[in-house]
């Protein structure tokens, strides 16, 4: 009768098997906002220290081991790359390391200030021709003809008349710039009349100059940012260009033109009074186009969407 209680007495004692717990996942780290900005926009993290590098290195210019650009030591003309002269001398004898630096200062200030300039006139042309409709066709004219001709072309033409000066250089570049800037703002604002907001305003009676300011040129911002970047990137190739030609800055003033024109006759023999001016050339030029492109990239919409 006891055989089955038996059976289970004698059984030997097991533990239970707990029950399987879920793995636990860690939650993500959250980065800061600094480390986000960096993952999703490289472009602009990488053009925006190169440019930082080189605007640092000419505003510094006295302290980063330079000398003075100008001066002439027959002595020592023509050396090569040296503990000395890390970039050699040129046919003068001047340090072409110091007169690399320095003439980063010519190029940044020219681009910057035609930037600035041929933006604010395109924007001002470009707002006005796209929403004053009897204005349009006579002003566009007038951009299509200053566009069909090459703007070093123009910027020559108006230096032949002017003394080769920095201020000089700024204004007939820009002038050469900002039909570029006014065409692409003339597009924006002709896509932008048309929207509701500004029939609407129109109907409660804002004027045409408070419609400009407060709904079309905030609308349009994003495009004239990116432009602006690459008017800067083509200012500093063609203040380059002029210089090299003999009708930018005057010889005093360092800048990289300059100093490739004044080694174009060594090329052969001392390849590195070009080399190092066309690398910094290059390397300012490649900063500011990738500044530009990361912004295109960040403001578009439709790349936002993908991100």
């Amino acid at each position: 009768m006891n055989t089955a209680s038996d059976s289970r007495a004698d059984a030997p004692f097991t533990l239970a098997a707990a029950p399987e717990l879920p793995p636990i996942i860690a939650a993500p780290r959250r980065s800061g906002p600094l480390a986000t900005f960096v993952r999703r926009n490289p472009t602009i993290v990488l053009g925006g220290v190169l440019l930082a590098l080189i605007a640092l290195a000419a505003i510094f210019a006295p302290w980063l081991w330079t000398v003075d650009p100008q001066a002439l030591a027959p002595a020592r003309r023509i050396r090569p790359p040296s503990e000395a002269n890390w970039f050699g001398t040129d046919g003068l004898g001047r340090d072409v390391y110091s007169r690399v630096v320095y003439g980063a200062r010519t190029s940044l200030i020219v681009g910057a200030a035609v930037a600035g300039v041929a933006t604010f006139c395109g924007v001002l042309v470009g707002i006005v021709s796209g929403f004053v409709r009897w204005l349009d066709p006579i002003v566009m004219r007038i951009i299509d003809g200053l566009m069909a001709i090459p703007s070093v072309l123009i910027a020559i033409a108006l230096l032949g008349v002017a003394h080769g000066s920095i201020a000089n250089v700024i204004i007939a570049i820009a002038l050469a710039e900002f039909p570029r800037v006014a065409r692409l703002v003339r597009g924006v604002v002709l896509s932008l009349r048309e929207q509701s907001y500004i029939s609407a305003a129109i109907a409660c009676g804002s004027n045409a100059p408070r419609i400009m300011l407060r709904h079309i040129l905030p609308n349009a911002l994003d495009p004239i940012i990116i432009q602006a970047t690459y008017i800067g990137a083509s200012a500093i190739i063609t203040e380059a260009i002029l210089s090299f030609l003999g009708v930018g800055t005057p010889p005093i003033i360092p800048s990289w033109g300059n100093i490739m024109a004044e080694g174009r006759a060594l090329w052969q023999v001392k390849p590195y009074i070009v080399f190092f001016p066309s690398i910094f050339l290059c390397i300012t030029v490649l900063s500011v186009n990738l500044l530009g492109d990361g912004l295109r990239d960040m403001l578009d919409p439709r790349a936002a969407k993908r991100v």
